[in-house]
């Protein structure tokens, strides 16, 4: 990344929702090597050297930077990842831009920077039970799943937290009040002061921390 003076760009995908038949593309088949791919490239056949699988809501899996990915359509996905500004497009399967013009390309970058040993990654499946579900050098995210009288106690001076509700809805509460967080909400927990969670019903929360 700093010779091409970009950035890397782990990031980790949550499946909220999806249509029957959608699917992610993350990584490499068995067998595609630099050579098959650019020359896939050139003819316009790259599928044929991608890994797609079919996904269910509540699956989840952590793309390390340097891996070939594409999100296809018909899925609602809650993304975290490292603090980047930097893409590389390596393939567009002919569309257009807004504009009616073909997007901008970036064949030589992607192929200086795609990892040829990240070969079909399996995805993580959902489950009822709580658990890390994502371990990088940059991030980790927790799955909490919370009911009845179960509480999440959030302890001060210990470090920042995002909080991410995937299903139900929760409340937050401290000295200095309460707050509501439903399916979709994102809440930054400071690094001082107790936070206790409490689910209406069940609920599912991500908690990413360890972020640098």
């Amino acid at each position: 990344a700093p010779a091409l003076r970009g950035e890397p760009k782990t990031e980790n995908w949550y499946i909220a929702d999806t249509l029957p038949g959608s699917g992610l593309i993350v990584g490499l088949k068995q067998g595609t090597s630099r050579a098959i791919f650019a020359k896939a490239l050139v003819n316009m056949t790259l599928e044929s050297c991608l890994h797609r699988f079919p996904i269910h809501v509540g699956d989840s899996i952590l793309v390390q930077s340097g891996t070939v990915h594409a999100i296809d359509a018909g899925n609602l996905i809650l993304e975290i990842q490292q603090n980047s500004d930097t893409t590389y497009r390596v393939y567009d399967w002919g569309r257009l831009g807004l504009d009616g013009k073909p997007r901008q390309m970036h064949v030589a970058e992607s192929l200086a920077s795609i990892n040829w040993n990240e070969v079909e990654p399996q995805p993580l499946r959902a489950a009822k039970s709580s658990g890390v579900i994502a371990r990088a050098q940059e991030f980790m995210i927790r799955r909490v799943v919370l009911a009845g009288e179960d509480r999440l106690l959030l302890r001060p001076r210990e470090q920042p937290r995002l909080l991410n509700v995937v299903s139900g809805s929760v409340e937050v509460t401290s000295a200095s009040g309460g707050l509501t967080l439903r399916r979709g909400d994102t809440a930054l927990v400071p690094f001082a002061g107790d936070f206790v969670v409490a689910p209406h019903g069940e609920s599912i929360l991500l908690v990413t921390e360890q972020f640098v």
